[in-house]
């Protein structure tokens, strides 16, 4: 999928503010409000626009502790790693989810209350399950989010912010 200034300049306001205006959104991203509406649907349509929504506050919805959690399955088939990963994703402390290659086969990002909630969630729900074969947990001491994510460039593009 290529993009062009005007499409990463988009991408780039909307990851800002998605509640913006199109009229105020045009006008940060120096195009006409039909140009930005009309790039924007383009941009859905391609699905580098996947949906909007409201950034949450982990301590002030009383989860400030967070997890990562490494999981290995056995057996390492297909019908244990898609049940394992269709369960541990409907569990409510888990706020991601990674498949992964290695020594271990998920990566587990949770978020709960105290550090008792860690422990709870890997003694009372993981290893409920006959499948998980080893657990290691590692408390994060603080989680940077990245505020914007850009389209690679294509070859021969010019390099930058614009």
């Amino acid at each position: 999928m290529k993009f062009d200034a005007v499409d990463r300049a988009l991408l780039r306001a909307l990851q800002e503010d998605a509640r913006q205006t199109n009229r105020d959104l045009a006008a940060k991203t120096g195009v006409s409000p039909s140009t930005s509406l009309e790039r924007v649907r383009l941009l859905r349509e391609r699905g580098a626009i996947t949906g909007y929504h409201a950034a949450v506050d982990l301590d002030a919805v009383g989860r400030p502790v967070q997890a990562l959690i490494s999981v290995r399955i056995r057996p390492p088939a297909r019908p244990a790693i898609e049940g394992f990963r269709n369960w541990a994703a409907r569990l409510p402390e888990v706020i991601g989810l990674f498949v992964t290659s290695g020594s271990h086969d998920f990566l587990l990002h949770v978020a709960v209350p105290d550090v008792n909630g860690v422990y709870a969630f890997v003694i009372d729900r993981l290893t409920e399950r006959r499948e998980v074969a080893d657990v290691q947990t590692t408390l994060a001491y603080e989680h940077v989010r990245t505020a914007r994510i850009d389209p690679v460039q294509g070859e021969g593009e010019p390099r930058g912010n614009k």
